[in-house]
């Protein structure tokens, strides 16, 4: 089941071309109809993971079969609490997107035959348990998005495209480093995660575990992004369609942050510790800054971008945190990871509803900018509800996924690294600040006589389930805790070992 969740995408992206005759309604269906099979598929994953998770250490659903034997990397894939909430966002938002889209007219074909393809190289990226099949997936998905940006982007989507490429394709390089360093450290040779996690092979090697984390961190830092690998990402997804921007910031980025959790920390466990420090620095200034240029912002698209630096800031802070609770107990370190993978999920599921809402804008308006709205509440009262939802939502307010995540985080970061946690705590009141002054300017002042009209169907059945899930999360965490927290505590055990 799990190969047919990674590969129906592909198939369908390669079928679509080909089928000629099919008249664009037809594609999108077929689109809206595959990815809907897909978070079908997920639910039953989902239950039967439930009925009988894993053990610790271990992996659900696990496949292997021989791919490149002299190399050896093989067709490793599997599920645990760290990849299968992933997976289920995945699938959820390429659903999100796929409706939202049934309106595109563009070269609806290529559109929806790219948009299947990201899936399955997204999807294979959360599965992979084999370095080599990791970075071909990872690499792949930088093909589809730049082709989607460069294809059906704004008036600077040449420009944006060529940057995202040739930006995230350099972390892929760095990534790629670090993996062949991994590989010629373990004997026998092998790019298999769960063995190269059993054999920790650059134990001792001070040197060449500094370089090798070093090459992965920047590879993975880069796709998150952080500061100051974050300067593709503005441009990317001020220019990206709506759609895009939703993908981008809900799944793209979480390829890189999931890379934390499931190579850099349990691959490279002493390094991790020894380095720990720095990446919370990292995270404390991707907070303090994101916040700080959004707040400067009059593109509320651009301002949403910023958003992400700093909620991706969260994150990192909450890794790096378990690194230093090494001194400390398990349950500050299980807290500070599964904090992490919950603000992962939180962020995909609000982010990609604030990117299909600012797609809104432009739809109507044919501008992002903050200046060119006033009184929109009085002329679309849903879609005014709907943002102020997702705008308290992403500030983290009590009742929603962002809190559940935010609070795991600093709960876990406050023992090992109290300073640096305090620190970071003024990026809640920023985001809270920028998301309210935006949302007073565009939808409470001054009613402007341009005609806008509120959502339509295909816009709400893309957005309210995002923010139910992140409502449902918020209220209801259990469901979502209770897969995370046991791959939380393996990890924990692994980084102090």
């Amino acid at each position: 089941m799990l190969g047919v969740l990674v590969f129906l995408p592909l198939v369908a992206a390669i079928v679509l071309p080909a089928l000629a005759r099919l008249g664009d309604r037809a594609v999108r269906w077929v689109w809206v109809t595959v990815s809907a099979v897909e978070v079908a598929l997920t639910v039953l994953l989902w239950l039967r993971y439930r009925e009988s998770p894993p053990a610790a250490g271990e992996f659900a659903f696990e496949q292997r079969l021989t791919w490149i034997p002299s190399l050896g990397s093989g067709y490793h894939v599997g599920l645990d609490g760290f990849s299968l909430p992933l997976v289920a966002l995945t699938t959820v938002l390429f659903l999100a997107c796929a409706v939202y889209s049934l309106r595109e007219t563009r070269r609806v074909r290529m559109f929806a035959a790219l948009f299947l393809f990201l899936e399955s190289m997204c999807l294979g990226v959360f599965v992979a348990l084999d370095l080599v099949l990791f970075f071909v997936f990872f690499d792949l998905s930088i093909v589809g998005m730049y082709f989607v940006i460069n294809g059906w982007g704004h008036a600077r989507a040449r420009r944006a495209a060529l940057q995202f490429f040739l930006y995230t394709f350099l972390g892929s390089l760095a990534l790629l480093l670090g993996f062949i360093i991994l590989y010629l450290a373990t004997e026998p040779h092998t790019f298999d995660m769960v063995e190269l996690t059993r054999a920790d092979p650059l134990a001792g090697n001070g040197i060449r575990g500094a370089i090798a984390l070093a090459a992965i961190l920047v590879g993975l830092a880069i796709k998150t992004p952080t500061v100051p690998f974050h300067t593709w990402l503005p441009l990317a997804h001020t220019e990206a369609p709506a759609a895009g921007s939703a993908i981008l910031a809900g799944v793209l980025l979480k390829l890189g942050t999931y890379g934390f959790v499931r190579i850099a920390m349990p691959l490279l466990p002493e390094a991790w510790r020894r380095y720990a420090l720095i990446i919370v620095i990292v995270g404390v200034i991707s907070v303090l800054y994101g916040a700080l240029v959004a707040l400067a912002q009059h593109n509320f698209k651009r301002m949403i971008a910023y958003t992400s630096v700093n909620h991706m800031g969260y994150i990192v802070l909450a890794v790096g945190a378990a690194g230093l609770a090494s001194r400390n107990t398990e349950e500050a370190r299980t807290l500070a990871v599964s904090g992490a993978v919950t603000q992962m999920v939180s962020h995909g599921l609000i982010t990609g509803a604030l990117f299909l809402l600012a797609g809104v804008l432009y739809e109507r308006r044919n501008t992002y900018d903050i200046n060119a709205f006033g009184g929109l509440a009085g002329q679309a009262p849903v879609f005014a509800a709907l943002t102020a939802v997702a705008a308290f939502a992403s500030l983290g307010l009590p009742g929603f996924s962002g809190f559940i995540a935010e609070f795991q985080i600093f709960l876990g970061a406050f023992a090992p690294a109290p300073v640096l946690t305090a620190l970071a705590f003024p990026g809640i009141l920023l985001t809270a600040g920028l998301f309210l002054r935006a949302y007073q300017k565009m939808f409470l002042g001054p009613q402007q006589t341009t005609e806008f009209p509120d959502l339509a169907p295909r816009e709400l059945v893309s957005i309210i389930p995002l923010l139910l899930a992140a409502l449902l999360i918020g209220i209801l965490p259990r469901f979502l805790l209770d897969v995370i927290e046991p791959a939380a505590r393996t990890l924990g055990l692994l980084v102090v070992r």
